[in-house]
């Protein structure tokens, strides 16, 4: 098995006036940390924007898909090569699924729980049947479950993940054996400052009506607040390339997809009446071979309200790794940033000296890529 290596992802991004995340009464997500109010955007949140980004940039076969409805699924690609109905198709579905032991939900046909699978695995189901069909239709339910029994349908979920189960894994509590271990841990984005909850409060006009009323047609209001935030995960390479079969170039590919992936998503929470989509002003990566380090603490004091917040940040996010390599006698395999702070700015060169400090001269995006996949190989060809 692949040594120990873990992939730190750093990342501060200001957000202008937004609802990512929100809560249970429609507002952002917020966390009190360092004795005041931050605003905040779940993992869960996050995870789910980057396994979208890097899926809609695979083909079909290689995604995955995270569904209660996958009795239907299956009935789907049964009857799609085998022009067979969709009523005989779910019950040969049925029957397959039935050996796994996945409880039922409250709809027939459903799961009582999200199953995260990858389309490539579920065509592999559907396949063990195509050829059998006609045999298959013409049995009762209880000859077809015993006819399918037989059939490995848990080893193909077991085997030949996409890259977002084998990234995020799969819990299935009651199922032990669909389970697959999570190589990709996510904080929750926090603000690296103290933020207000505000709100928006609008006013709709009926097109139709404009000549006989002088009120709106509507009224209502929308939860926001806008913060520059401190974004991190953590990737166990060891684990990634034991969920890809022990694939290192495999590995290797999903890694990449990942960082770009958490970089560039964000969540798509009141997207239309924000449009909050920005660019992170640091990305930063650290390869470590002792254990996943996330950077918070750095910002335990908030960052001061003032003009240069993200700028700020960033330099102490880079203070506190040069502290924790100093104090903790740290020794990175490697560490890179690409950043959009620069010397030429007065505001910004001691956070551009700081970081070239931390993590050595900044490089473009593309590059921070293609030299942390080169770096990687190269280490495990020297644990090799």
């Amino acid at each position: 098995m692949t040594q120990r290596l873990y992939i730190d992802v750093h990342v501060v991004q200001t957000v202008p006036p937004a609802n990512l995340n929100r809560d249970d009464q429609g507002n952002p997500k917020e966390a009190v940390y360092g004795g005041v109010r931050r605003s905040r955007v779940s993992s869960q949140a996050w995870k789910r924007a980057s396994r979208r980004h890097f899926d809609a940039q695979a083909p079909e076969h290689d995604r995955a898909t995270r569904t209660k409805r996958i009795t239907s699924e299956l009935a789907t690609r049964i009857s799609r090569p085998t022009g067979l109905d969709r009523e005989d198709a779910g019950r040969i579905a049925a029957a397959l699924l039935a050996q796994l032991g996945l409880s039922q939900g409250k709809k027939a046909g459903d799961t009582a729980y999200l199953l995260f699978y990858g389309n490539a695995q579920l065509d592999a189901v559907a396949a063990l049947v195509t050829d059998r069909v006609a045999d298959f239709v013409a049995l009762d339910e209880k000859a077809l479950t015993e006819a399918v029994k037989e059939l490995p349908v848990a080893e193909s979920f077991r085997t030949g993940h996409p890259v977002g189960v084998a990234l995020f894994g799969r819990m299935v509590a009651d199922i032990p054996k669909l389970n697959v271990d999570a190589a990709v841990q996510v904080a929750h984005a926090l603000s690296t400052h103290e933020t207000q909850l505000e709100f928006d409060y609008f006013t709709a006009v009926d097109d139709q009506n404009e000549q006989d009323e002088t009120g709106a047609g509507m009224i209502g209001t929308i939860g926001f607040n806008s913060a520059t935030l401190y974004r991190y995960a953590t990737v166990g390479f060891a684990q990634l390339t034991d969920n890809l079969g022990g694939d290192t170039e495999a590995a290797l590919d999903a890694l990449d997809r990942f960082v770009d992936s958490f970089a560039l998503s964000v969540p798509t929470g009141y997207q239309n009446s924000f449009a909050h989509r920005t660019r992170p002003g640091l990305v930063a990566v650290v390869v470590r071979s002792d254990q996943p380090v996330n950077l918070v603490s750095a910002f335990e004091e908030p960052v001061a309200a003032e003009a240069g917040i993200q700028a700020n940040s960033a330099r102490r996010l880079a203070e506190e790794h040069i502290t924790a390599t100093q104090v903790w006698g740290d020794t990175p395999l490697y560490g890179a940033a690409s950043h959009t702070f620069t010397t030429r700015d007065l505001r910004t060169k001691d956070t551009a000296e700081t970081l070239t400090q931390a993590f050595g001269e900044p490089v473009t995006f593309a590059d921070l890529r293609t030299t942390l996949r080169a770096r990687i190989a190269t280490a495990l060809g020297e644990q090799a």
